[in-house]
């Protein structure tokens, strides 16, 4: 066999045990996170840092969520991420981190009593609505971007209840609203 047949093999019976990844992390996130519903996932960026106005109102947000009964689920990250967490360990509700592997990113916040550890951003993503009874979206970047239209697809689609998604922030998200509103 060339070279060339080896190569292929090989990548092969490594897509084969990606399966398998795949497959742990949607039952370690399914038997986390099921105990923990009725929850709510916020999504927002990772770069506001403590005394921004939004990492406050994330706080506040969270925590109002927490003593409410929800659980809290973010990304578990820093920023927006963090203060969400730190406001749900306020409350009574659990306070989740679903942590993304990334190559420059930093470790979990220290606020999440409960973190998930993922390498498939597909894997992670069906986690954040799975047990989400709302989505709360913050200001944010790409992947924050990316969480929200995720949400808003499998709602509009009815791939999952219809769960109300939350732009917080009118100034920051007015500009995509009237977009959507008059193009999609």
């Amino acid at each position: 066999m060339g070279e060339r047949g080896r190569q292929s093999v090989d990548r092969h019976g490594k897509d084969t045990w990606t399966v398998f990844k795949i497959m742990g992390e949607f039952v370690e996130g399914f038997e986390t996170l099921r105990p923990l519903w009725p929850s709510v996932s916020i999504f927002g960026s990772a770069r506001l840092r403590r005394g921004h106005p939004y990492y406050k109102d994330a706080t506040q947000v969270a925590e109002a969520l927490s003593k409410a009964g929800y659980s809290v689920i973010t990304g578990g990250g820093r920023g927006i991420m963090q203060a969400a967490n730190l406001g749900a360990s306020r409350g009574k509700g659990r306070s989740v981190g679903l942590n993304i592997k990334l190559p420059h990113e930093v470790a979990p916040n220290p606020h999440a009593d409960t973190i998930v550890h993922f390498n498939y951003f597909f894997a992670r993503k069906v986690m954040f609505v799975k047990y989400a009874c709302g989505i709360v979206g913050m200001p944010g970047g790409f992947g924050t971007l990316d969480e929200i239209f995720e949400a808003l697809t499998l709602v509009q689609t009815k791939k999952i209840r219809n769960v109300p998604v939350i732009l917080f922030g009118s100034s920051f998200w007015e500009g995509l609203v009237d977009w959507m509103t008059s193009q999609l």
